[in-house]
Parts: structure tokens; sequence; C-alpha cells
């Protein structure tokens, strides 16, 4: 019996020993955050390498010439000319639309300010998450209520979103084509929207117009996101709150005021971020709707300078965005903090 239980000993002293029962024991002896810490390492990795590494590369190509200018040469270091260029408008000639808008000392200060990728960018960043943030909330409002249908409801919203953006471009594309869609007449047959002034009889050939119609499309097929995150949010709120309220006597705005806001406001702070974060790298819907070159916007501008080629110029603009991004999601954290989030 002794001699069994000191073999088994021995057994576990063996099964104990080694690299892997280091490696075992050394886990065991960390503390919750660190252990935490442990698990997140893999992704932390693969962030780097997808994420961080090709930024920097971005970064040290935006640092070297891309063309003969001035005294430098192709492929030249130069350091940080190609953003001083970029700032300055010293850079314009080569760029397929200026990275600024104009400014003048006259009103209105900044002129042509559909000329600039920044501007154009800001805008329908803007305007689009406003009005998805506004038309989701309000979708989400009423799928959260229980009626009938409420099932088919909400995979008629789901529809939009689910549509590829080529495929949504282009049948926006077709519907303001002159003479082809019917939301867009000629001059001598103009339809509503042109007798109502919202846009020409070639709203996809100006850049205000066409800006403005590509809004409305993506508003059209994002909200739906907007609405599902939004519902999400409101699912876990507990229902014992409004039946307490009910009791109290409040009514349906003083539950909303009171409940439904505060408590679905980190949610919507979520959602918008990641609608900010897409919507200033938009590019798809404009390019199969308008064109890059009617309607500009900072991506567009990296892609265009990309394939001219002109590297230099293109990794700029494309770490300038970036640092534009970072900036936003900053403003949204700072929010989150104040906000207790």
């Amino acid at each position: 019996m002794a001699t069994e239980q000191q073999s088994g000993e021995t057994f576990s002293d063996t099964q104990r020993s080694g690299p892997y029962a280091s490696a075992v024991n050394w886990m065991e002896s960390l503390s919750e955050t660190q252990f935490a810490y442990l698990l997140l390492t893999p992704a932390l990795v693969l962030l780097g390498v997808i994420a961080v590494y090709p930024l920097v590369s971005t970064f040290s190509m935006s640092l070297f010439a891309d063309q003969l200018t001035g005294s430098a040469r192709l492929g030249e270091f130069v350091g940080l000319q190609n953003y001083v260029d970029l700032f300055t408008g010293a850079r314009n000639y080569a760029l397929p639309s200026q990275f600024l808008p104009t400014f003048s000392s006259e009103f209105p200060f900044v002129t042509n300010i559909y000329a600039s990728a920044l501007a154009v960018t800001l805008i329908f960043t803007v305007f689009s998450v406003l009005f998805e943030t506004l038309i989701g909330f309000g979708q989400a409002l009423i799928l959260d209520q229980d009626f009938r249908g409420r099932r088919w409801v909400r995979v008629a919203i789901i529809i939009p979103w689910a549509v590829p953006i080529v495929i949504q471009g282009m049948i926006w594309y077709l519907m303001f084509q002159p003479n082809i869609g019917f939301l867009v007449g000629t001059s001598q047959n103009p339809a509503l929207l042109n007798q109502l002034g919202l846009i020409g009889t070639t709203p996809l050939r100006n850049t205000a117009d066409a800006l403005f119609l590509i809004i409305v499309a993506d508003v059209w097929k994002t909200s739906a996101f907007m609405a599902l995150l939004i519902l999400a949010g409101m699912q876990s709120i507990d229902r014992s709150l409004y039946d307490v309220a009910k009791v109290a006597g409040a009514s349906r705005w003083q539950q909303f005021k009171l409940i439904t806001f505060p408590l679905i406001l980190p949610t919507v702070l979520v959602a918008m971020l990641f609608r900010t974060i897409d919507a200033m790298r938009v590019y798809g819907i404009i390019q199969t709707m308008a064109g890059c070159q009617t309607v500009p916007s900072l991506s567009c501008l990296v892609v265009t300078t990309f394939n001219t080629p002109l590297y230099g110029t293109s990794a700029t603009v494309a770490f300038v965005t970036a640092g534009i991004i970072a900036v936003v999601v900053s403003v949204y954290i700072v929010n989150f903090a104040s906000e207790g989030l």
C-alpha cells in the first residue's frame, strides 16, 4: 500500500515537472487582471499585424517624394514636406480635387466648399449620421412595441441594409438618370423633385445635388443598422421599471425621458461611433452613384492619387484621414467618460 502511494506521488511529481507544468503553475499564480491581459495578447498581436503595421508603413511611405517637384527627386526622402504641401494647398495641382476648402476674407468665408474632399466628407458624415440616428431611433421605438406583424416589419426594415453597396448605388444611379429614372425628368418635362427645386435635371453631374442624393441613399440603407443596435439596447431594459412608472402615474413622455433615453444613451453613442467611422471612409456609394470626379471625398482622394500613381501623396492623405478619424473617436470616448459610461 505504501509502495502504491509512493509511486502515485512520484507520478504526480513527474506530471508537475517540465516546461508545460511550469507554464501552468505560472498562469495559476497570475491575478485576474494579469490573466485577462494574457488572454487578450493574441488579439492584440493580431491587431498590431493587421492595423498598426499598415499604419506605420503608410506613414513611412508619406515621407518620400512621389514626383519631380522642386529640388526633390522621385523617391527621395522629404520628411513632412508632403504634409506641408497638402495643408498649404501647394499640392493641389497634382490632386484630382483639393484637400482643404478655399477661405476668403469676404462673406461667405468658405468658397467653393464642394471642391474640397475634406469638406465634402465632413458634410456627408454629419448629415448622414444625424439622420440615420434619428430615423433609426424612431424605428427602434416602433419595433420595441408589441403589435401584430412586428416580425415582418423588422424584416422589411433590414432589407435595405442587406443590399450590397454597389447594387444600391446602381439602383439610385438609374433612378436619377435623365429620361430613364422616374424621379428626375427633363428641362421640358421636369419631375416633382425638379419642380420643388430640390434637385436639377442632371443631379448626379452637379456636386451639391449628387451629395444630397448620396446622403439620402446612405440614410435609406444604414438607418436599419442604427435601428437594430438601438433596439438591442432597448430590449435589455428591465420592463419592471415601466410597470413602476405606470403605477406612479408617469406619462409615456416621462417614461421615455426618465427611463428609456438615459438607459439607451450608451447604445446610441456606440452606434453613432461605428457609423461615424464608417461614414468618414465613404467611397463605394459615391463611386457607383456619381463618381469621385463629381463628389470628392477623402477616400476618393486616396484611391485616385494611388492609381495615378502618386504613392507619397496618397499615403499622406490616408494618414491624415486616419488622424482625423482618431480625433473623432477620441471625442466620442471623452463623451463616454463624461457620461460615466
